[in-house]
């Protein structure tokens, strides 16, 4: 039997408002990521109390996340981009270690 082998990336999970979602993906594709999964309608708590996911007039008024795989040399650009965003916009990034199958989705 075969066994998948694994790599080593960092996952980024950053939400924020959905109004943003151009800027989150442009900032991302500038860097070189090549790919990114969009969430949207998100519901939870934070420091500003309960956020409720349902669509409320459109698209923007709601939170979204937006996931990303990618080596650990373009954590420290991506997030030096967002820096400047989040002084002034609601939203977190969350940075975690993962091991993906089949590497070659994730770079050029």
């Amino acid at each position: 039997m075969k066994s998948l082998n694994l790599s080593p990336l960092k996952k980024l999970e950053i939400i924020t408002e959905g109004g943003h979602k151009e800027f989150v993906t442009d900032l991302l594709d500038r860097a070189g990521v090549t790919g990114y999964t969009i969430v949207g309608n998100l519901s939870g708590k934070g420091s500003h109390g309960v956020y409720s996911g349902h669509v409320m007039f459109n698209e923007d008024d709601v939170l979204i996340m937006v996931i990303v795989a990618v080596p650990e040399e373009l954590v420290a650009p991506i997030l030096a981009g967002f820096a400047p965003f989040f002084e002034k916009h609601t939203g977190v990034v969350f940075v975690s270690d993962i091991q993906v199958s089949r590497l070659v989705k994730f770079k050029d």
